[in-house]
Formats: structure tokens, sequence, C-alpha cells
């Protein structure tokens, strides 16, 4: 386990709830997720609880993947 885990406040994952298919889904965020001090799962803080839909945990990306992604894009 990195000394990063322990540490950090910032959330490593974002809680998504997601209505619909395809490109006619809409994706909301409804909570934030960290690394158990074990590294064996995740602690989940929802600001919301989604009634319908799916629910997505994705990585928070880098400040700097997406400063070097805006800058591929120009």
């Amino acid at each position: 386990m990195s000394n990063e885990t322990k540490t950090s406040k910032r959330p490593t994952h974002d809680i998504f709830q997601v209505i619909g298919e395809k490109e006619k889904s809409r994706w909301i965020r409804v909570g934030a997720a960290w690394p158990n001090k074990d590294g064996k799962g995740l602690y989940l803080k929802f600001d919301a609880y989604p009634v319908v839909g799916r629910i997505q945990v994705r990585e928070v990306p880098e400040k700097d993947d997406a400063a070097n992604s805006a800058e591929g894009a120009q």
C-alpha cells in the first residue's frame, strides 16, 4: 500500500448514476470513493442516493493527464 493512499484526502474515484442507454445516457455525479486502508476495497460516500439507473465508479483523472489531453487536442 502506498503512503499516498494513507494520507490522500482527495477521492480517487467518482460515483455516477447513469440513466438511459448509449448516446442518450445521462451521467450524474452522486458521490466519491477512496481506497480502504488495506487496499482491498473502496470507501463510498454518496451525496445523493440514486434510485433509478445504474451505478458507475470511475477513476478521477489526474490533473497532469487532463492537461496533456487538452494540449493534444489542439
